[in-house]
């Protein structure tokens, strides 16, 4: 578990709740994409995304997201979320996500995210401005 926080230095712990298990008694399927915006608004927070949109109206969107499950989770049960970043583009960027079961000491899920900046203000795609260009670099995924 050490080795993963260290790889994933912004990573959100989430306890499994008994209600996120279904009739095949895991986690359900849908539930990991919860996990996932849970790490992302930790992340948004941490590089002062969210900050920007009360001042400037202008903020991240969703395109797609994807999960690819390798092993069940189940109650009880504490993940990790590790986040990284790729493909930063003049709009864009793409958000990786690792789920690290505590109880199995093993990954359980990887994920991904197309965050587009959006200007709510004129209902039109945004660019990412200077500073959260720097602070996405520095999560860039290797």
């Amino acid at each position: 578990m050490q080795s993963f926080m260290e790889q994933y230095p912004i990573h959100t712990k989430i306890n499994v709740a008994w209600g996120e298990m279904d009739a095949l008694q895991h986690v359900n399927n849908v539930v990991y994409f919860r996990y996932f915006e849970t790490a992302r608004i930790d992340f948004f927070n941490q590089v002062n995304l969210l900050e920007d949109l009360q001042t400037t109206g202008v903020g991240p969107v969703i395109s797609e997201n994807n999960a690819r499950y390798k092993r069940p989770v189940t109650f009880p049960d504490t993940v990790l979320v590790g986040v990284t970043i790729s493909d930063i583009q003049a709009d864009r960027f793409m958000m990786h996500y690792t789920v690290f079961s505590q109880q199995q000491n093993a990954i359980t899920t990887i994920g991904s995210s197309q965050v587009v900046m959006f200007n709510f203000k004129t209902g039109k795609k945004a660019t990412l401005n200077e500073p959260l260009i720097e602070a996405l670099k520095t999560y860039l995924q290797e």
